[in-house]
């Protein structure tokens, strides 16, 4: 068996390996979402024109499966031979672009039953290179592009110096549509054989935010917890409030008194073991759906904002606290004289 099969049903291994990787897609043709992308790059690759590849946007939106799916296309079960994959945050420095990255692209390789007649570096988070590490990489790809394909993988494209950019052809990964992470966590469930609820199921994509590696973790983490995956199951194991909760918080804030408010949100904090600032990312989004002049929800959501950055930096959540329940006084004062 190839390194990279997928493992067999009845393997052992299977069993202990994070879905993250025991479900990566193996081809093109898996990959959940992108297909314009997906099938640019793929007729790229079958005409043999495939170019510097830059592949940019947030976390588990498929960058990192979909070159590995083409370096499995082009070199099949020579790709251990012709794919040099590193990544960038842990080798960043200038000496691994002179060093490991030109000796594998300048050394000749004999790819027997590989596909493609050029070899292929893989730099993930490449974002992380410095920038004297960058310029040294375009020299290379400079004098290296006759034999060797750079594929660069990264969150922030414009930590890119523009000078590899430019040597590149840039593909932007959006995050995920919630029908694809839906697709695919349903394809995952019916092949584990767990037993989730339409809530539950609902909950997955929600938290995930189009980042189908942190659906899957949480997938995983929640089986692990409890046999049956409902939404309750799914909240207490991620940590973050029910909507239910954040409902009640909500109605707390924009009903109840300073004192009353503040109590009852401490008392639930410490019951439930709640973090201030997922409720306050929580009441954000809650606020967009309930009904109020623009020009308070505005300011709400504005000052919302700042609350969630000040606990960033590890402000006190008390004082916190407060300023959240300030913040919903004013936008009550505000609602209430635009009324009249």
């Amino acid at each position: 068996m190839d390194i990279d099969d997928p493992l067999p049903a009845n393997s052992n291994k299977g069993k202990t390996t994070p879905w993250v990787e025991k479900f990566r897609p193996q081809s093109l043709a898996d990959v959940a979402a992108h297909r314009d992308i997906i099938d640019t790059i793929d007729r790229l690759t079958s005409e043999n024109k495939m170019p510097h590849l830059l592949l940019y946007g947030p976390p588990g939106t498929g960058k990192t499966s979909t070159i590995l799916a083409v370096a499995r296309k082009l070199f099949g079960s020579q790709m251990q031979n012709m794919v040099l994959e590193l990544n960038a945050s842990d080798e960043r420095g200038i000496d691994v672009v002179r060093q490991q990255i030109q000796d594998f692209a300048s050394t000749q390789i004999f790819s027997f039953g590989a596909k493609a007649s050029v070899k292929l570096v893989l730099l993930d988070e490449a974002d992380a290179m410095t920038k004297d590490a960058q310029f040294a990489l375009r020299r290379v790809i400079e004098r290296y592009t006759k034999s060797t394909r750079f594929a660069l993988i990264c969150n922030n494209v414009n930590k890119i110096i523009p000078a590899l950019q430019s040597r590149c052809t840039r593909f932007r990964f959006a995050p995920l549509d919630a029908a694809n992470v839906k697709e695919r966590l349903k394809y995952v469930i019916n092949a584990e054989k767990l037993d989730v609820t339409e809530d539950g199921l609902v909950a997955l994509v929600r938290l995930s935010n189009g980042d189908m590696r942190k659906a899957l973790n949480i997938l995983q983490s929640t089986h692990m917890a409890s046999k049956h995956i409902n939404e309750e199951a799914v909240y207490l194991c991620t940590g973050n409030p029910l909507p239910k909760d954040i409902e009640q918080i909500s109605y707390w804030l924009l009903n109840e008194p300073f004192s009353e408010s503040f109590k009852k949100i401490s008392d639930m904090n410490a019951t439930k073991g709640l973090a201030l600032v997922d409720i306050v990312r929580e009441v954000t989004m809650f606020v967009f759906r309930i009904k109020m002049p623009s020009d308070v929800r505005v300011q709400l959501i504005n000052d919302l904002a700042d609350i969630e950055y000040r606990l960033s930096f590890g402000c006190n959540d008390k004082l916190q606290l407060g300023s959240v329940i300030s913040t919903f006084t004013r936008a009550r004062v505000a609602i209430v004289a635009s009324a009249k």
